[in-house]
């Protein structure tokens, strides 16, 4: 499955990991999915976490990291809903892989950019 991800370019290089630090630190006190975007991006830099769900929970943060995307960020009050949805869906799919210390991380982690 991831190979074919690759090869069809859905998933060919990683979200970047600052891009998601910047962009959380903007906005992330408005976000009422931030706990889970985070929680998923530790899921996916976890070795021990399948293959095919490491690459799903990166396409969904990479969905969240992208300038462009179905409804834009910028738009009051719905600008987020589709980045939502992607997480709350993949979650939804996959969330049994998240662990506790995935979400630790995530409180750590949110915690630390509201300081």
């Amino acid at each position: 499955m991831v190979e074919l991800l690759h090869r069809y370019r859905l998933i060919g290089a990683e979200p970047k990991e600052a891009q998601l630090w910047r962009k959380l630190g903007r906005i992330a006190a408005r976000l009422p999915f931030a706990h889970d975007l985070v929680a998923a991006w530790y899921c996916a830099r976890d070795p021990a976490t399948p293959g095919y769900v490491r690459a799903v929970l990166l396409g969904a943060v990479a969905y969240f990291i992208m300038p462009m995307d179905a409804v834009p960020d910028i738009v009051a009050v719905l600008g987020f809903t589709d980045d939502a949805a992607v997480i709350a869906a993949v979650l939804g799919a996959l969330g049994t892989h998240v662990t506790e210390e995935h979400r630790a991380a995530a409180r750590d982690r949110l915690a630390s950019l509201e300081t």
